[in-house]
């Protein structure tokens, strides 16, 4: 075989090589999604998520129980990874089930983007980015969208005195776009 056979080969397995790690790198890190926002306007739930029932589920309200939502806990979000900005409150619906919801939120748009419950303070800078998996958390699901207003579903048996901070977290990267400590309302 020829040196310039031998050279041919060895750059075309370069390039294929280069090819496959550069889709990959894509496929990880969806730099497309730097440029697309995904608006969420939802209004806040009247029961479990869903519209406001009669018949035997509304007949497990007890008698005197609040009429309206309650909100139990508030926070601001701060900024981490991304700029991040919003409102974020624990709230009890009238049935007794509970919902996170977002509301004004603004954060840059990622791969694996989840909303967390997290019993891990909140730091301010590149010192709060990684934290909120350390110890207990929960995910209440992946982020509907990374502007606009959300709810999100607490389990029935979470007991929320367990947790003090909510987190958009980035999944596949470790690391807290955002995050607001919560206070008691």
């Amino acid at each position: 075989m020829t040196e310039t056979k031998r050279r041919g080969r060895l750059w075309a397995g370069l390039l294929v090589a280069a090819a496959l790690v550069l889709g990959l790198g894509v496929y990880w890190f969806q730099p497309w999604k730097l440029w697309q926002d995904a608006t969420v306007h939802e209004s806040l739930p009247t029961a479990s998520g869903k519209a406001a029932a009669s018949g035997p589920a509304s007949s497990a309200v007890p008698p005197g129980a609040p009429t309206g939502p309650q909100t139990l806990a508030r926070g601001t979000l701060i900024s981490h990874e991304h700029t991040t900005t919003g409102t974020v409150q624990l709230i009890r619906l009238p049935d007794g089930s509970r919902t996170l919801r977002l509301e004004g939120l603004d954060t840059s748009n990622g791969p694996d983007l989840r909303v967390w419950l997290s019993d891990a303070p909140v730091k301010e800078g590149v010192a709060g980015w990684s934290v909120f998996d350390d110890g207990k958390h929960v995910s209440l699901g992946k982020l509907k969208g990374n502007k606009g207003d959300q709810n999100y579903e607490i389990p029935a048996d979470l007991n929320l005195a367990d947790y003090r901070s909510v987190t958009i977290w980035c999944d596949r990267f470790d690391v807290s776009f955002g995050a607001a400590a919560l206070t008691t309302a």
